[in-house]
C-alpha cells in the first residue's frame, strides 16, 4: 500500500484526490492550513468526509512554515507527492501579491526539499492554465513558450515549473506539473464563476458577466482532473532521450521533468455555461455584462495530447453533464430546493 502525502486536502481538487487514493486502498496523508481564503466551514466539511477513513491521516500546517513541512516529512516518509495547495485566485493577486510568494514561492521550496532530502519517488504538482498569459496561439500546448504571464498569480505557477525543472536536473527528482482548466463540479470552490453564479441565481440575485459573456473557458469536470492527477502521479516522469538543448522543448527535458494540460479540449462560451446552469436550475438569470477584468485572459483551450500518449487518458465530460451533477451537490449541501 503506497503512501502519499496529498497537500491541500481541504481543497477542492486535493479532497477528491484523497478520496480517490483511499478509494483504491492507498494510504494518504493530508496537509492544509484550512485558512480563510474561501468559507472555511466547506474546507472543513471535506474533512469531515476524509475523517475515519482508513489510511488517512491529516496534518494541519501551512507550507510557508519551513519546520513544519521539514516535520511533516521527516514523520510520514510518503513514497509519492501530490503538491495542490497553494494560494489560488487570479484577482485576490492583484490586492494580496505576498500571499503568492508565501505559499506558492516558499512554499513549494519546502516541498521541493522534502522532496530531495526524503527519497520521493515523485512529485506531482499543480500548475494552472493561467502561465499561457498572453499567448494566443490556440489550443494551448505544453510545447509552447510561457513567458507573458498577466497575473501574480500565474507568474508564481509558471516559478513553479521553473523550480520543480532545477531539482529535476540537480538532483534527479522526478517531477510532473499538471496545467489545470477551470476545475469545476461538486464540493467545488466557492470563489468560481458556477458556484457564484448558483449563489446568486437561487437568491434571485443579479450575476456579474465578465468579457460580456463572450470569455470561452475549457471547463474540466473534478473525475476528469482526478483521473488525471492519479494516473500522473503513478506514471514517474522521465527524461526524454529525444530532447535537443539546441532547440529546447519547454513541456520535457533531459532531466525527469514533465508538464501536461488537463482540460476538456473543448472551450465553452460563458453564455453557453449560464444557459446550460438555467436549464439545470429552472431559473433565469439576471446578467450584468461587464468588460474584461484585469489579469483574466479572454479564452482558454486545452490541447492534451502529451498527457493522452503519457497516461492514456482524455478529460471527456460534457459541460451538460457536469453542471447537472453540481446543480445536484449544491442543491443537497446548501438545501437549496427547487
Amino acid at each position: 500500500m503506497a503512501l502519499h502525502l496529498v497537500t491541500g486536502t481541504a481543497g477542492f481538487i486535493g479532497y477528491h484526490t484523497a478520496c480517490r487514493l483511499l478509494d483504491r486502498g492507498d494510504a494518504v496523508v493530508g496537509f492544509d492550513s484550512v485558512n480563510a481564503y474561501y468559507d472555511p466551514a466547506l474546507k472543513e466539511a471535506r474533512l469531515a468526509r476524509l475523517a475515519g477513513r482508513p489510511g488517512f491521516r491529516f496534518v494541519r500546517g501551512d507550507l510557508a512554515d519551513r519546520a513544519a513541512v521539514e516535520r511533516l516529512f521527516a514523520e510520514t516518509r510518503p513514497a509519492r507527492v501530490i503538491h495542490l495547495a497553494a494560494q489560488a485566485g487570479v484577482r485576490y493577486s492583484l490586492t494580496n501579491p505576498h500571499a503568492y510568494v508565501d505559499s506558492n514561492l516558499a512554499g513549494f521550496l519546502h516541498i521541493l526539499e522534502g522532496c530531495r532530502h526524503h527519497g520521493v519517488a515523485h512529485l506531482t504538482y499543480a500548475s494552472s492554465s493561467s502561465v499561457y498569459g498572453a499567448n494566443t496561439a490556440m489550443p494551448f500546448s505544453v510545447h509552447q513558450n510561457v513567458d507573458h504571464p498577466l497575473s501574480l498569480y500565474a507568474a508564481t505557477k509558471k516559478a513553479n515549473e521553473l523550480m520543480a525543472h532545477t531539482y529535476s536536473h540537480l538532483y534527479g527528482l522526478p517531477t510532473t506539473g499538471l496545467r489545470f482548466f477551470t476545475v469545476y463540479g461538486p464540493w467545488g470552490r466557492p470563489d468560481m464563476a458556477l458556484f457564484l453564479f448558483t449563489k446568486a441565481i437561487l437568491a434571485g440575485q443579479p450575476i456579474d458577466v465578465f468579457n460580456h459573456g463572450k470569455m470561452r473557458r475549457d471547463f474540466t469536470f473534478i473525475d476528469d482532473i482526478v483521473e488525471g492527477v492519479v494516473r500522473t502521479s503513478d506514471h514517474t516522469a522521465a527524461p526524454n532521450p529525444a530532447w535537443d538543448p539546441a532547440h529546447p522543448d519547454p513541456g520535457t527535458s533531459a532531466a525527469p521533468y514533465r508538464l501536461y494540460n488537463i482540460g476538456n479540449n473543448n472551450p465553452v462560451e460563458l453564455l453557453h455555461l449560464i444557459a446550460t446552469l438555467e436549464a439545470a436550475l429552472g431559473r433565469t438569470a439576471e446578467k450584468r455584462l461587464l468588460p474584461l477584468q484585469a489579469g483574466d485572459v479572454p479564452a482558454t483551450y486545452a490541447d492534451v495530447d502529451a498527457l493522452a500518449d503519457a497516461v492514456g487518458f482524455r478529460p471527456a465530460t460534457s459541460i451538460e453533464d457536469g453542471v447537472a451533477r453540481f446543480v445536484a451537490w449544491y442543491r443537497e449541501f446548501y438545501g437549496a430546493g427547487a
